[in-house]
């Protein structure tokens, strides 16, 4: 049973976005220079919200099977949108960052306080 759809839905949307934005990758990932090198900081801060993307895609997934906490509340809604905010934005800061370092390196702040929310919200929710 899914408890919470949205989560669901966002979660498989971002693991689709993922393979596709690999599959796309993929096809300069052959060139050694490909974002500036294997080793440089563009190509692994890229590669970091490639993964990021398909990773906090599953964990929304997988919040949305989870029965805890229980539908509706206040905690609920609250990591249900923490785990979305964050799942969505650790990939745009990190690709933003591959794209201009300086400007956008210094958001990564955003996406982790919200996952932290999220599981903190999470935790709250599911106290007996």
């Amino acid at each position: 049973m899914i408890c919470h759809p949205v989560n669901w839905f966002v979660g498989w949307t971002m693991i689709l976005a993922a393979f596709v934005l690999g599959a796309v990758m993929g096809l300069g990932f052959h060139k050694h220079e490909f974002l500036g090198g294997y080793t440089s900081f563009r190509r692994r801060v890229v590669r970091l919200g490639h993964i990021a993307l398909v990773e906090l895609g599953i964990l929304n997934v997988i919040y949305a099977l989870s029965p805890w906490p229980a539908p509706g509340n206040g905690p609920a809604r609250a990591a249900s949108l923490c785990f979305i905010g964050g799942g969505l934005l650790m990939p745009l800061v990190c690709f933003l960052t591959g794209w201009r370092s300086d400007p956008y390196r210094k958001f990564f702040a955003i996406p982790v306080a919200a996952l932290m929310a999220a599981v903190v919200f999470t935790l709250i929710g599911a106290w007996p």
